[in-house]
């Protein structure tokens, strides 16, 4: 993609594709039909879903399978709280189905691995599986062995019954057996996310949806336990980072640092590199074939001359585009934007692709039907300098994702996104970098911010810090892998735990313990007991506190924000904290012995009333009414 002209004063920007960084997640819902019969899901549910609707909730709280839910095959029970499924060996894919049909939502559950038969076995959140368990579904995978290569995958059961496994990543801690992992799969179209305890692992765009496949759960070779299953549905676009997940990774022109741009080679390398998208530009030839072109004359890529309007189809492949590049690519073509639509349908990937210059409503109108006979209206993305190449856009196919790509910065961004129907805004990343406020508003509006053409790591992690979705880059692999590292990177978002007393403590007089609270990524720590500012590495002294609960609560701040934590313990009364109590009293040694008497003896309601009549004299006044108060309530047991 090339600059139009512009004033030496223009300013120049940067921006991202993908998702919210400070976004809302949210799911769509359709229902979904299997055999004629609606499939009903497991809670009550909106009757017109929208972006936030929780179409499933299920806690498993009723002791049976919801309603709705259908074991298709192995075993499937609900006790304690939890969906428990068992596969008997590992060549038995048991699954359970529910919810509806959806193209946007997130899938999540806390899985936890009861026994399994090695750590190879496995068990998933299925992403779209027909309702009676047959293939072809698609499935996000967890392996015991977590930490493995192919800890996690994604992948296809054919309806051959064979495996397409698409992604591969590895967890950073293995699940194990009799350990809880809150796990997710966020699902836009043929794109999904593997997020593990909280972090993104990994991404495919390889999904291929069908038109009727609801979730499900699956179990191989382990019995493993679910719980918290939730399906909720997502705001259609896609495109917006979430929190915590890397760019989107746009090859401009496919992998043009390696190979010739805008052909077949260029965009086999980025796919295989990585790259999320491949974008491209198109134009028509004199006779309307939309080619894969950038340039407004073949001059520079190829071993032709002349504009691309002037020549025919025939005469346009006929032109080598490769020899220019280098001697290894002698003999590639110029393709059209058919042959780059199916290259991609059957081989894997999307397409960002810029309208180039100036094109009639008839031009869009017959790009847009290339890409209907393609059947690519899916995995489409279309962009343009030209409004008006925009606006025919929407008008012929309103499905399509747009894109405003611009040199400057408009004097309201959100403005103009909301006229021309933007998915995203994707202005120069230069110019983005001086003006990063617009970021906030726009994804405010939910629409994505992707920055074009932005080559190196210092520029990435500036973009990456103002919260650009997507990045267009000539160096694809590179910035994959750059992804790869910052999937790595530590979080820095403050935690906190109070270690002691534990949550749940039950403690006696006797005990003294002290408050301690592990923090990480913190510059403030404050602690309060009861509501009252207290502190961490505090003793606590419990010959002072009622009987009862208390509770500690705890607040940590740090540069990425805050965090709490609170604990609650119960100070029991026992007769051996009484004694401890008493012995501890400061009391007149004959009132010690006095007590310490009826306290052996059990002789609790005397011992209460003893602490009541020489409180202030024989007894401090404070301590004599926690003594009363203790055997008053050994009395009563």
């Amino acid at each position: 993609m090339t600059v139009p002209p512009a004033p030496s004063s223009l300013d120049r920007t940067g921006s991202r594709f993908g998702a919210l960084r400070t976004r809302v997640a949210a799911t769509v819902a359709v229902l979904a039909v299997a055999g004629g019969a609606a499939v009903t899901v497991a809670t009550s549910s909106p009757a017109t879903a929208g972006p936030g609707s929780v179409v499933v909730s299920e806690s498993f709280s009723s002791g049976s399978l919801p309603a709705g839910w259908n074991a298709v095959d192995g075993t499937w029970k609900v006790e304690n709280g939890r969906l428990y499924g068992t596969s008997a060996s590992s060549s038995e894919n048991n699954k359970i189905t529910f919810g509806r049909h959806l193209n946007d939502f997130r899938l999540e559950a806390t899985m936890r691995f009861e026994t399994v038969s090695a750590a190879t076995r496995w068990a998933s959140l299925g992403m779209d599986v027909p309702a009676d368990g047959a293939t072809p579904w698609w499935i996000a995978t967890m392996r015991s062995g977590t930490t493995a290569a192919n800890g996690l995958e994604f992948a296809q059961r054919t309806t051959g019954n064979a495996w397409v496994v698409t992604n591969t990543a590895s967890a950073p801690y293995a699940a194990g057996t009799g350990r809880d992992v809150r796990v997710a799969v966020e699902v836009h179209g043929n794109q999904a996310r593997w997020i593990f305890d909280g972090r993104e692992a990994m991404r495919t765009n390889s999904l291929q949806r069908s038109t009727d496949g609801v979730q499900g759960l699956f179990v191989n070779g382990a019995t493993v336990s679910y719980d918290d299953v939730t399906v909720t549905e997502l705001a259609a676009n896609g495109y917006l980072r979430p929190e915590g997940s890397p760019f989107t990774v746009i090859a401009h022109r496919g992998a043009s640092a390696a190979a010739p741009e805008n052909t077949l080679v260029a965009q086999e390398i980025a796919r295989r590199g990585g790259a999320d998208w491949i974008e491209n530009d198109v134009q028509p030839s004199k006779d309307g074939i939309p080619f894969i072109l950038h340039d407004g004359t073949v001059d520079r890529t190829t071993d032709g001359t002349g504009n691309i309007r002037d020549l025919t189809a025939a005469q346009i492949k006929a032109l080598d585009a490769g020899s220019w590049f280098g001697p290894q690519y002698v003999g590639e073509r110029v393709p059209t934007l058919a042959e780059q639509l199916a290259d991609l349908r059957t081989r894997g990937g999307n397409l960002l692709v810029e309208i180039k210059g100036k094109h009639t409503r008839d031009e869009v109108a017959t790009i847009i039907q290339v890409i209907r006979d393609e059947q690519m209206m899916g995995r489409v993305f279309v962009q343009s300098f030209e409004v008006d190449a925009l606006r025919y856009t929407y008008e012929l196919a309103p499905e399509l994702p747009l894109g405003l790509l611009r040199s400057t910065l408009d004097a309201d961004p959100v403005a103009i996104a909301k006229e021309l129907h933007l998915t995203a805004y994707n202005p120069n990343g230069n110019a983005l970098l001086a003006k990063p406020e617009v970021v906030a508003p726009l994804h405010a509006a939910g629409v994505a911010v992707m920055a074009w053409t932005m080559d190196s790591a210092g520029l990435w992690q500036r973009l990456e810090r103002i919260g650009t979705d997507a990045i267009i880059t000539n160096r694809a692999s590179e910035l994959v892998g750059w992804n790869a590292a910052i999937l790595q990177r530590p979080s820095a978002d403050p935690t906190v735990e109070i270690t002691s007393p534990a949550d749940g403590a039950r403690l006696d007089r006797a005990q003294s313990p002290v408050i301690a609270v592990a923090a990480t990524n913190a510059d403030t720590v404050t602690v309060t007991l009861d509501g009252k500012k207290s502190a961490a590495g505090r003793k606590l002294d419990l010959t002072k506190l009622t009987a009862g609960r208390h509770t500690i609560s705890t607040q940590v701040t740090g540069p990425e924000g805050a965090a709490t934590a609170t604990s609650t313990f119960t100070v029991t009364v026992s007769q051996a904290g009484l004694g401890y109590l008493i012995l501890t009293s400061g009391a007149d040694p004959s009132a010690v012995t006095a007590m310490t008497t009826k306290l052996v003896h059990a002789q609790y309601a005397e011992l209460a009333t003893y602490a009541d009549r020489q409180a202030g004299k024989l007894v401090p006044t404070g301590v004599a009414g926690v003594i009363a108060g203790d055997a008053r309530t050994l009395a009563l047991r």
